[in-house]
């Protein structure tokens, strides 16, 4: 058990971290996620509330769709990356990273309270449910067994409202941060240990902590709040620019587009990229070197491709894929070369 965010969080339990991670790729892991904020957003302008903060187009989110957004500060750099979704009840739901769970309420509240001034109908709601993640590529075989609802009409980044193993009131969202099909399931808490025992009862499916998560979403390319992405990093120099929704882009009315928007057009000066470092894992925060300096922000073995991968920012110029430079690693510089990411490819179940 590790601390986080305020939280006691599990590492990895007693099948250790490599076989948790290559179990979840093959067969489906279970990873409680209840660290992370959960907020229901009300009210008729509750739209233009989260525009106001985020870069996504919500207005266009059908019902029960939702999408990765995030919230930027007038200098253009990401205050938090989170997940907004259009429910088919009368509220937004957002789920936001535990690390910025007080910052992201703060601005939430202090906006909310802007615009409850200027006589708009808005309000925030911080849900005590619990967040269970089932992940894999039997999740949808092991889930359906408690489904009266039909799996396979649920599609990437859609919401349903339903029952789960005998639990009413879940939502269940098919997202994940592992690049395999899966879903959030967002449980009253007072049930969360009940259908969280009722899926390990499932043979096939392992519980799988906070080392596996992290090995797995980088994997799958997706970036760490506060290592990969932060305040002081914008949409454009993350690879993110694709989370702008283009009525947004042409509106510029979410805060610090003036910055986001002059890179999209002159390009931002350095990128994030993909590495595959070889000889020792890349830990985060050492140096990679090119002619000028960049920074790894993120490094790990790869259990699924037995090399070791990582995350850096670099000049704009060096970042094509196959550019050949030198990682830092206790002092000492090994070989890497930059490579199209995510590393192992997602399997997401989208919409034909």
């Amino acid at each position: 058990m590790v601390a986080f965010a305020g939280w006691s969080l599990p590492l990895h339990y007693g099948q250790g971290h490599l076989q948790s991670h290559l179990h979840t790729r093959r067969h489906c892991s279970l990873f409680d996620v209840s660290h992370m904020l959960q907020t229901r957003v009300y009210g008729r302008d509750r739209v233009r509330f989260m525009e106001s903060l985020v870069v996504g187009d919500i207005g266009e989110l059908k019902p029960g769709q939702g999408t990765l957004t995030l919230v930027t500060n007038e200098r253009g750099g990401i205050v938090d990356d989170l997940i907004v979704t259009n429910t088919s009840e009368d509220h937004l739901y957002v789920v936001s990273n535990a690390g910025c769970a007080e910052k992201d309420l703060a601005v939430m509240r202090d906006r909310a309270a802007e615009l409850q001034a200027a006589g708009s109908d808005v309000h925030l709601e911080v849900s005590d449910n619990a967040l269970l993640a089932l992940q894999g590529p039997s999740m949808a075989r092991v889930l359906q067994a408690g489904l009266s609802d039909d799996l396979s009409k649920l599609f990437f980044m859609n919401s349903i409202t339903t029952t789960v193993f005998g639990v009413p009131g879940c939502r269940v969202t098919r997202c994940g941060y592992t690049g395999e099909d899966g879903v959030e399931i967002s449980v009253p808490a007072g049930r969360a240990v009940e259908l969280a025992e009722r899926l390990l009862g499932v043979p096939e499916v392992w519980p799988a902590g906070l080392a596996a998560r992290d090995s797995l979403r980088l994997e799958a390319g997706l970036c760490l709040y506060g290592n990969d992405i932060d305040e002081t990093t914008t949409p454009a120099e993350a690879g993110l620019l694709w989370t702008l929704g283009k009525r947004r882009r042409a509106a510029m009315d979410f805060p610090g587009a003036a910055v986001i928007m002059a890179q999209v057009k002159e390009k931002p000066k350095r990128r994030r990229v993909g590495l595959t470092v070889l000889g020792l894992p890349a830990p985060a925060h050492l140096p990679a070197h090119l002619m000028a300096p960049g920074t790894v922000t993120s490094g790990c073995p790869s259990p699924s491709l037995g090399k070791n991968i990582a995350m850096a920012y670099v000049e704009a110029a060096h970042s094509r894929a196959g550019t050949a430079l030198t990682v830092e690693v206790r002092k000492k510089q090994h070989p890497a070369v930059i490579t199209k990411m995510p590393f192992v490819p997602t399997q997401y179940y989208m919409a034909k």
